[in-house]
């Protein structure tokens, strides 16, 4: 089993209660199930006792997990709590034992096609390309994170080598990743090709700001806590005339409501929408206080449940502050 390599964060973990006002889901269900200490005693259980596998109240609460990995970034010791529950994920599929919405979006996610369009010789992938206009455009699809996320490993590695084809044959020097999910599992996979975030291009390539205004930052899951908090997106807000606050009471949570998850909206959208309630009770005017996001999914959620939320991307303001 996947989860017997990691007994360090097992034995660590289950009996633990110093991260538990961290984790995003505990702190709207306010079950001890969701937070790291219930969900690292439940995989203990089933660590002693393959049977419990099939446990399905077990299962759905592994699938529940928002992944924000803030327990792990904050942890004295770093214990990988988010890598413990992925890896009962593993089990769970390999074992057949994913539940059918799961396995339904899995087979969702596997059909993709991906494309190359443009002149130039860097590759975006992302939502915006009218910031880049002297690069090529990859689309298509997801490149295999909510695959690998959701447990499906091989299924990820295939569609992975469909997105690798394309960017391959697109003979770019640099890809550029938007998307904070799919920059984390795109960073470290090509060998003659550089894969940079899109605010790291952005800052690098320079902002002649039009604009001097505050905003609320919501900080990535994947860029803080999966990635060492890279700063190049404060940093480029920062150049654009923006004066950032913090948002919320701590800079230790999870506001991302379900990004690291990838596609949690798609599985649990009565969460997903109780973790776009929590923000919104977090923020101090949230119709009027700009609020900006590196993640399109993080927008899109938060939009989707209250429609009045003022929040952009990173990259929407970057085109605000150049007056556009």
């Amino acid at each position: 089993m996947n989860i017997k390599k990691c007994i360090d964060a097992i034995n660590a973990c289950r009996f633990c209660f110093m991260c538990r006002h961290l984790d995003p889901v505990g702190n709207v269900t306010f079950n001890e199930s969701d937070t790291p200490r219930g969900r690292a005693l439940i995989i203990d259980k089933i660590r002693m006792d393959r049977e419990n596998l099939n446990n399905q109240d077990f299962i759905n609460t592994m699938y529940k997990s928002a992944l924000s990995a803030a327990n792990r970034y904050h942890c004295v010791s770093h214990y990988d709590e988010a890598g413990l529950v992925l890896a009962v994920r593993k089990d769970i599929v390999e074992a057949g034992l994913a539940p059918e919405a799961v396995k339904k979006l899995a087979k969702e996610l596997e059909h993709v096609d991906f494309k190359v369009e443009g002149k130039g010789s860097n590759l975006y992938f992302g939502e915006m390309p009218e910031l880049y206009p002297d690069s090529k455009l990859i689309s298509g699809g997801d490149p295999g994170k909510a695959l690998e996320v959701l447990g499906f490993t091989n299924e990820s590695k295939n569609v992975f080598e469909k997105f690798k084809k394309a960017v391959i044959n697109s003979k770019c020097e640099t890809l550029i990743v938007a998307e904070p999910s799919s920059y984390d599992f795109l960073k470290n996979k090509f060998d003659n090709i550089k894969v940079i975030h899109s605010s790291e291009y952005l800052l690098s390539a320079g902002v002649n700001s039009q604009t001097q205004s505050k905003a609320y930052y919501l900080d990535s899951d994947y860029l803080k806590n999966y990635n060492d908090n890279l700063k190049a997106p404060r940093e480029l807000l920062e150049s654009a005339g923006y004066k950032l606050a913090m948002f919320g009471t701590n800079q230790e949570e999870s506001y991302s409501v379900g990004e690291g998850a990838v596609v949690y909206d798609k599985l649990y959208p009565e969460l997903a929408k109780k973790l776009a309630e929590r923000v919104w009770e977090q923020a101090d005017n949230p119709e009027t206080d700009l609020i900006i996001t590196a993640s399109s999914y993080t927008k899109s959620i938060l939009k989707k449940y209250n429609p009045a939320f003022n929040v952009i991307t990173v990259e929407e303001a970057v085109l605000k502050a150049k007056g556009n």
